[in-house]
């Protein structure tokens, strides 16, 4: 496990943007696992910058992403789909057909994760999975919880979660009360690990995550037994490190 301390958050997702790109120039057909949220935006502002600088090819590049919401179709604007398209996919070269999110429209949960497991194992697997860090050390969707998830599975999502994300709807009532996420088993046959954190307020999950005992209270706690992890924090989130 490495961990580079940087400034700032645009400094992270720089840093972080190296990572990947250096991940497509080394194996241009590579399959990289993707994330949402606030925390890659500017990863994949970054990453769009250098492609339009010609300094990224993405034509050969496939892409599994970690979650979706269970009951949106794909335009809605809160889905994750969406999210990847309009802040990632739709301004570079990758091949839409290369680009896969879980269903949110499969009603059958079991179908759905036994179907997204093929996918990613057809594809032989996650070269570079790209992550972010909850304020209460969740990774995906993955809540801390008394074990560690398995494979991919649809998860109940917690009042916290619920709440957190209700500023993105009309109301609470709007806001999916499920999502599919690739499961602790699935993040960790990844061949290679980045995770990104940015901000004060992660900062207790952080050095947990890398200090603290391995335990699925602190999901992200499960990365210490990976074999090749990196972690891009800037300043506030290591704020809490011990020196």
């Amino acid at each position: 496990m490495r961990v580079y301390q940087v400034k700032s958050y645009d400094d992270m997702s720089r840093k972080a943007a190296n990572v990947i790109s250096a991940q497509i120039i080394m194996k241009p057909d590579c399959v990289l696992g993707l994330a949402t949220g606030s925390s890659p935006i500017g990863t994949y502002k970054q990453l769009i910058d250098w492609y339009n600088k010609g300094d990224l090819d993405f034509s050969q590049v496939k892409s599994v992403n970690l979650d979706e919401y269970k009951g949106l179709p794909r335009d809605n604007e809160q889905s994750y789909y969406y999210f990847m398209y309009n802040n990632l996919f739709k301004h570079v070269n990758i091949q839409l057909d290369n680009t896969n999110v879980p269903n949110g429209m499969e009603p059958d949960s079991e179908k759905e994760c036994l179907r997204y497991e093929e996918v990613i194992a057809k594809l032989g697997g996650v070269d570079l999975q790209l992550l972010g860090l909850g304020r209460n050390g969740h990774i995906g969707f993955n809540e801390p919880d008394e074990t560690f998830g398995t494979i991919t599975h649809c998860v109940n999502l917690t009042e916290s979660t619920i709440d957190a994300n209700k500023r993105f709807f009309a109301s609470i009532d709007d806001v999916p009360k499920q999502a599919y996420t690739m499961g602790i088993k699935t993040i960790m046959k990844a061949k290679k690990i980045l995770l990104i954190v940015s901000g004060e307020d992660k900062a207790d999950a952080l050095a947990q995550a890398v200090h603290g005992p391995v335990t699925p209270k602190l999901p992200a706690s499960i990365l210490q037994l990976h074999n090749d992890v990196v972690i891009v924090a800037d300043e506030a989130a290591c704020s809490k490190m011990p020196k």
